[in-house]
């Protein structure tokens, strides 16, 4: 392990492990488990803004809870929960972790520009941009295993109409 690798450890280990940060294992988002999802964006927040000299431990630590709520969302609630789901996400932080000021506005910002709040720090538009990408990566690659499937049928169906 990398002395990066163990940094981001120390820095995740405490929200990772958390009884209450876990259900999100059994939450869908984006194709993949919201914790996942979160884990993936904290992930490429951490490297980013170490490369960049920025706080990294706290925009590592919120991009971790950037999603931390565990309603489920329907097709009927989406968009309200798109626009609601920053506060549930930082009201659920402060219920279960100490954050900062920088912490709370990267949670609270990183639906910029749906949820008409601009970031205040460079580590909140950082967040809200992988948040973005990731959401993208994900979901294309969801849509590409369904794609695949699909055809599958269809060209067993079609295998079978024309033998």
């Amino acid at each position: 392990m990398t002395k990066y690798q163990r940094d981001l450890q120390t820095i995740t280990k405490p929200i990772l492990t958390h009884e209450e940060y876990q259900k999100l294992k059994d939450i869908g988002h984006h194709g993949i488990t919201r914790y996942d999802h979160c884990f993936r964006v904290a992930y490429y927040t951490y490297y980013v803004t170490r490369i960049l000299h920025l706080n990294y431990r706290e925009a590592t630590r919120a991009a971790l809870l950037h999603d931390f709520f565990t309603d489920e969302v329907s097709e009927e609630n989406a968009i309200f929960k798109l626009r609601r789901h920053p506060m549930a996400a930082v009201n659920n932080s402060k219920k279960y972790f100490e954050i900062s000021e920088l912490e709370e506005d990267i949670i609270k910002t990183h639906m910029f520009p749906v949820t008409f709040t601009p970031p205040k720090y460079l580590e909140s538009w950082i967040v809200d941009f992988i948040d973005d990408i990731s959401a993208i990566y994900e979901r294309g690659f969801t849509i590409k295993k369904e794609i695949k499937t699909t055809a599958m049928f269809f060209l067993v169906f079609l295998f079978q109409y024309f033998r």
